[in-house]
Order: C-alpha cells, then structure tokens, then sequence
C-alpha cells in the first residue's frame, strides 16, 4: 500500500504545577476531564491528526512538568517545538507572574532561530471555578501582559467544562504552522519491528527520571525526530521502554 506523508508540529505547553496543562491536552485530545490530579512526571505528549485549510498534519502536544526539579531537562524537551503555550490559573496569582520565567525559560532551553518571531500562546485556565468569585488576575491585566510581549494571543479556558479549549489550540495549531517549521514525516501504513511496543495514540508517553545520562541519552533520540511514527489503522504513537 502507498505510504503517506504530513506535516508533524510540536506543541510545548508550559506553566506552573497544579494549573491545567494535563487537563487541557486531554481535553483537547481525548473530550475528558478528570477531578483527580496528578503531577506530570518529566513529560507526556499526546497526538492529534488535524485539518487546517488544504492541509493535514499531526498535532504533537507535549506537557511537561511544573516542578522545578525536571526543568533541567528543559533543552531536550523544548527542542525542535514549532509553538509554546504558557498555562496559568486565574485563581493563583503567582502562577500568573511566572509566566515570564516559563517564557525566558523557553527561549534559553530552545533557542528557536528567531526569537522575537517566535509563537506563544497564553491560556488563562480554570475560570469555572468558584464562578469566577475567587479570580485574581483579570482579563485585563493578562491581555496588557500579552500585549507587552509582542501581542501574543490569549484566551481563558476551562479544562473542566470544555470552554474555549477547542478554539484555543485551533489557534495553537495556526501559529505552528505558520512559524515554518514544520516537516514533513514518512509514514508506512505498517510497521514491522519486533522490538518496539504500541499503544493507542491517546494515551500519553511517559518520560520518568530514571537517572541523568540514561534519560538525556533518550532524550536526544526521541526529540531530535520529534517522534511522529504512526501505523496500522489505529495509528498508534510509538513507545520506547525504559
């Protein structure tokens, strides 16, 4: 059979632990919400096949972790990414100053070859809660913080219920593609290799810290190709074991 051909974007979503990155890539992705959380161990991304004008490309959504401990293993998770989206939560106003550290943080770690150019997003999340009686940063103050940084684009979300998450990375998916770096992948419609392992590509990939030189060693193999295998009728995201 014919093998076919699309672009492949990496979508890096950033932002303190605790404000909705997870929730919003299942959102996205899968249409579901859970009320249980649990941190993000090193990085998780998940794929989605998607449709803009005349063309198809896959969606690669990576979240990465909020704690301070994994943010060494920044340049190797940042590497190769065609969009950043900066999360926090309008109820914690701290999450909101630490925009700037996770952009400069980006910007350092990446080192995309034009840097002023570059696509950010900014998703104020969680404006469900409370129904919005327990918000500290306004719209106005989040949208004046966007436009002092070169009018990056934003929109305020609710993982839990679904609001404004389609739109959001309908815009997401826009800027990638727009920043021309996307490329094209090959993809056989089967693949034969005895020794790799395939799961559904909905659920996410796990990256643990199982010790510095053996995971920046995976690192550098699984980003560097930006990992975009895909095969079968299911389309499944290549796992590598660890």
């Amino acid at each position: 059979m014919p093998s076919r051909r699309r672009a492949l974007l990496k979508v890096i979503i950033l932002g303190d632990s605790g404000v909705g990155k997870t929730s919003l890539m299942n959102q996205y992705v899968n249409k579901k919400f859970s009320n249980q959380y649990k941190a993000t161990i090193g990085a998780d991304f998940l794929t989605k096949e998607v449709q803009y004008e005349d063309r198809l490309f896959t969606l690669q959504i990576w979240d990465t972790a909020g704690q301070e401990r994994f943010q060494s293993l920044g340049v190797a998770f940042y590497r190769g990414a065609d969009c950043c989206v900066l999360v926090y939560d309008v109820n914690v106003m701290k999450s909101f100053e630490n925009l700037n550290n996770w952009r400069e943080e980006f910007l350092i770690q990446a080192s995309p070859s034009d840097p002023e150019n570059f696509p950010f997003i900014v998703l104020g999340n969680k404006v469900d809660v409370d129904n919005g009686n327990s918000r500290v940063v306004s719209e106005k103050k989040a949208r004046a913080w966007c436009a002092s940084k070169g009018n990056i684009p934003y929109f305020e979300t609710s993982a839990k219920e679904g609001s404004n998450v389609e739109e959001a990375f309908q815009c997401i998916a826009k800027n990638a593609l727009k920043s021309g770096e996307d490329e094209e992948i090959y993809l056989p419609d089967t693949i034969d290799v005895a020794s790799v392992n395939y799961v559904s590509r909905n659920k996410p990939v796990s990256l643990c810290l199982l010790g510095s030189d053996c995971l920046m060693a995976l690192c550098e193999l699984l980003f560097t190709f930006k990992e975009g295998f895909s095969g079968t009728k299911s389309n499944p995201v290549l796992r590598l074991s660890i």
